[in-house]
Order: C-alpha cells, then sequence, then structure tokens
C-alpha cells in the first residue's frame, strides 16, 4: 500500500484530531483515506454525469423512446402491489 505525505493547517488537524478522539474515525490516516475516496467518487460521479448530458445533448430520445419509457414506468407502477 502507497503511503502519501502532505501538510495540512493546524485548524484541520484539530478538527480531525477531534473526531478521532470521539472515536467518529479511527486515526488521521482514516480520515484522509475517506477524504480522499469521497473526493474520487464525486469527481467521477461528476464527469460520468457531465458525459451523460453530453451524450443526450448529442443525441437526445426520440419521441418513440420517450413513449415506451413512459408506458413501461406505468404498467412497473401498476404492478406494484400497493
Amino acid at each position: 500500500m502507497a503511503q502519501l505525505v502532505t501538510r495540512i493547517g493546524d485548524s484541520l488537524v484539530e478538527r480531525v484530531d477531534s473526531l478521532v478522539a470521539a472515536g467518529v474515525l479511527a486515526s488521521r490516516s482514516e480520515a484522509v483515506r475517506l477524504a480522499l475516496e469521497h473526493l474520487v467518487d464525486r469527481l467521477e460521479r461528476e464527469r460520468i454525469g457531465r458525459e451523460i448530458v453530453e451524450a443526450y445533448t448529442r443525441m437526445p430520445q426520440t419521441d418513440e423512446e420517450i413513449a415506451w419509457a413512459e408506458e413501461a414506468a406505468r404498467r412497473m407502477i401498476a404492478e406494484e402491489p400497493w
């Protein structure tokens, strides 16, 4: 497993240490790992979203496709055992 070395401000360290002391996080390392995972995930989701919008802008759904999707949604809702 790789290690990253970074510098962060004292106030952020204090806030992270408070979370560790409260048992919210196991360690500073866990805090950094979770933060990076969330950042990378968010940026990846944003990229995918932009690609989806670009694709639908480039090639919008046809009226036939929209009608099919609406009818399929109606059928699925009707089948629910409410």
